[in-house]
């Protein structure tokens, strides 16, 4: 016993053995367990939306927030108009039409200095800042620009942990590691509330909610966990979220 404590003290051995320890916590090898349920379910974000954006036989046109690596979402996605919106924060290069935030490109799309401010689009993708506050601020804007039965997409509705759900993604040292979802689910949550919105949100990739004016594609609920605590959210994620598989989904649309 006491060659183990002085071995315990050695501070190689010392991290090793609390890693380890760490490694095998049950709590730790749970998150890990949903981090690989997440990544192996289907279909990805970028099906979802070609496949909405394929019920409308004419021209077609999609928008999309925070891009990032184009090869990722963006160069997959089969519209007849597309257009990207990103600052270039995290990818350098930054391809894409409108190298600004989406505030800013809201605010001159509104004031007609890009594109035109009667556009219409058949599906916004949403998938810039992870935090609610900015998230509540890309639907809003987005639901001046989509047509009546057109849809908003977002990424990341559907944390499996409050490690997933963290404000800060440069906060890895935790079960849920590179993986993060942001505070989405809050934003999403929100307009779950609004009577003028239909919402659902695919159990898949992370959560993909849709939105939509006209298509019953999920009618509100009554607000609820008014301080948006992840404990209750995660009791009640099915009926928060109107938590649904794909195929299901498909048989709601309207084509």
């Amino acid at each position: 016993m006491k060659i183990k404590n002085l071995l315990l003290k050695v501070k190689p051995i010392k991290y090793y053995v609390s890693g380890k320890k760490l490694l095998n916590h049950p709590h730790y090898v749970e998150i890990q367990e949903k981090n690989n349920l997440e990544i192996s379910k289907k279909p990805s974000r970028t099906d979802i939306i070609n496949y909405l954006l394929s019920l409308n036989q004419n021209d077609t046109s999609y928008l999309e927030i925070g891009v990032r690596n184009p090869d990722a979402n963006f160069n997959k996605i089969k519209a007849n108009k597309k257009y990207s919106v990103d600052p270039g924060v995290e990818f350098k290069p930054n391809p894409v039409d409108f190298k600004m935030t989406s505030d800013l490109f809201f605010q001159k799309l509104s004031a007609n200095e890009v594109l035109s401010n009667k556009i219409q689009f058949d599906v916004i993708f949403i998938d810039g800042l992870h935090l609610a506050e900015q998230v509540d601020r890309d639907i809003e804007n987005s639901l001046k620009y989509i047509k009546d039965d057109g849809f908003i997409v977002l990424h990341d509705c559907n944390p499996p942990s409050e490690w997933h759900a963290r404000e800060r993604y440069n906060y890895r040292h935790t079960p849920a590691v590179d993986y993060w979802n942001g505070t989405t689910w809050k934003a999403f949550l929100k307009w779950r509330f609004v009577p003028s919105v239909n919402s659902c949100c695919i159990d898949s990739d992370w959560g993909i909610g849709v939105l939509s004016k006209k298509q019953q594609i999920g009618k509100n609920i009554q607000s609820q966990n008014s301080f948006f605590e992840f404990a209750v959210f995660n009791n009640n994620r099915k009926e928060y979220l109107n938590l649904i598989d794909f195929e299901s989904f498909k048989g709601l649309i309207k084509k």
